[in-house]
């Protein structure tokens, strides 16, 4: 059984592209078929996984739902490249952008991607989608995809503010077009755990959240090692295996294979 997880935040800069690729892995270490879908115009996932120059690539996201919109046929396989930690990724670029403007007339516009990931669902344990930092039809397209939403937030007072909009329109979704649709959880990203704020955001997030959402009892610490990875193109287990970023997301990955 396929379990498709968007990860997504109208908000940039919170982590979603490293908590792709690392819980992505993650979940291929610990056995599990994996694609990771970048659903983003901007390409930072397929960059994170090796790919220098993304808007060069023949083959993306892009490609796949124009085709799907065409009624045009496609092999499962067609456009997947494979990373050397084990993980299949569908790459996304800037045509996304152009896409996501041509949307707006095509008939059920909002299941397109949606049409792909049923193509893949026999293939792999697990599809991560890694969303757009807007609430815009692609990013509407991953969530009328997905089993559920892990949303990384960024352990700061306007990021934890900014949930309620998300919030409401993941209800929404769910009401009118995936009934089956569920927040994972809310992922604490970037924390500095010498500080009391960081306590305080978290005491925040489970006054105002708690109740209606699952928090992740593990966070991400704040590491000037993760954010070299996006760069090396590969995880933060490879880059630093010892390090507390791998400790965390490794938790993370047993946490979200604890909830099936």
């Amino acid at each position: 059984m396929c379990k498709v997880i968007a990860i997504a935040n109208q908000k940039g800069g919170v982590g979603k592209t490293t908590t792709t690729s690392n819980l992505g892995i993650g979940l291929a270490k610990q056995g599990k078929k994996v694609l990771l879908i970048d659903a983003d115009a901007q390409g930072s996932l397929t960059a994170s996984l090796g790919i220098q120059e993304p808007d060069r690539l023949e083959i993306t996201l892009a490609t796949i739902m124009a085709a799907i919109i065409n009624d045009e046929e496609i092999k499962p396989e067609y456009g997947i490249l494979r990373h050397e930690e084990g993980v299949d990724f569908m790459p996304g670029n800037i045509e996304l952008s152009g896409l996501e403007t041509s949307l707006v007339n095509v008939m059920s516009r909002e299941t397109v991607l949606r049409t792909y990931i049923e193509q893949q669902k026999d293939r792999y344990d697990y599809i991560l989608i890694d969303c757009m930092p807007s609430l815009g039809m692609i990013t509407i397209n991953a969530f009328t995809s997905a089993d559920s939403i892990l949303i990384p937030v960024q352990a700061a007072y306007l990021p934890v503010k900014g949930l309620e909009q998300l919030i409401k329109t993941i209800g929404k979704v769910k009401r009118q077009i995936n009934p089956k649709l569920e927040i994972e959880g809310i992922l604490l990203t970037m924390v500095d755990n010498r500080t009391n704020y960081a306590r305080d955001i978290s005491n925040l997030l489970i006054e105002n959240y708690g109740s209606r959402v699952r928090i992740f009892e593990n966070s991400i610490p704040m590491s000037v090692r993760a954010a070299e990875i996006s760069a090396e193109g590969v995880s933060i287990y490879k880059h630093d295996p010892n390090g507390k970023v791998a400790s965390a997301y490794q938790s993370l990955t047993e946490e979200v294979l604890g909830n099936e």
